[in-house]
């Protein structure tokens, strides 16, 4: 089974784009497909088309769906939503993506 954490702010922002979509009772699907430098390209969105083979995953209160191979590429990921320059942004923490890099420890730990 993947595990995927969807933080507090994460959570909030996706309940409040449900409410404003008019989405509610769909789950949030994830995709991730991947680039040809190897990287992970993350799409999401509420979807109503489930197929037997999508792995349903709830977090702080939202169902997740992910096809078999996002999945995958998704087992111990991260949703996050945070303030990068100004602009509020989902952003995936994934070390199963070839690219990432873990955040550096701040000098001040």
């Amino acid at each position: 089974m993947t595990e995927i954490t969807i933080t507090k702010p994460a959570a909030k922002q996706v309940i409040h784009s449900i409410e404003e979509s008019n989405a509610v009772g769909l789950p949030l699907r994830i995709a991730i497909n991947v680039q040809q430098n190897g990287g992970f390209h993350y799409q999401m969105g509420f979807d109503d088309q489930l197929d037997k083979d999508d792995e349903q995953i709830q977090s702080q209160g939202i169902l997740l769906v992910l096809d078999k191979e996002s999945a995958a590429r998704a087992n111990r990921m991260s949703l996050d939503f945070v303030e990068i320059e100004g602009t509020m942004e989902f952003i995936f923490i994934n070390p199963n993506d070839p690219h990432y890099r873990p955040p550096a420890q701040s000098s001040l730990d």
